[in-house]
């Protein structure tokens, strides 16, 4: 399997992208709690299957969820690199001097 390259800008977008969206929230707050089945998810979040699959799906691809196969179920827990990644991409957001405004034309 070939590993994908993303840029920093890229790989923002998709890490922000997937946290931009309440039902992915939720499944987040969730599995902060740790692993849990997919049918606890769906029973929790009073949600259709096929909704909570595209969501989990964007978590997945965003390497912020992971999933682990049980059988005939499907269990899924947080990343934690994903989070610490987000932290950094947020750090490196912020402004470098705090207060100071530059005169680009004097």
């Amino acid at each position: 399997m070939a590993t994908v390259v993303h840029s920093r800008a890229d790989r923002a977008i998709e890490l922000f992208h997937a946290l931009s969206d309440e039902t992915r929230l939720e499944i987040i707050e969730l599995l902060r709690k740790g692993e849990r089945c997919v049918c606890e998810l769906t029973d929790t979040l009073d949600a259709a299957q096929s909704r909570l699959s595209f969501h989990l799906r964007v978590l997945k691809d965003a390497g912020i969820v992971r999933d682990r196969k049980d059988g005939r179920w499907v269990h899924y827990e947080l990343v934690p690199d994903a989070f610490e990644e987000i932290e950094t991409l947020v750090t490196e957001m912020k402004p470098r001097v705090v207060g100071q405004a530059t005169n680009c034309c004097a």
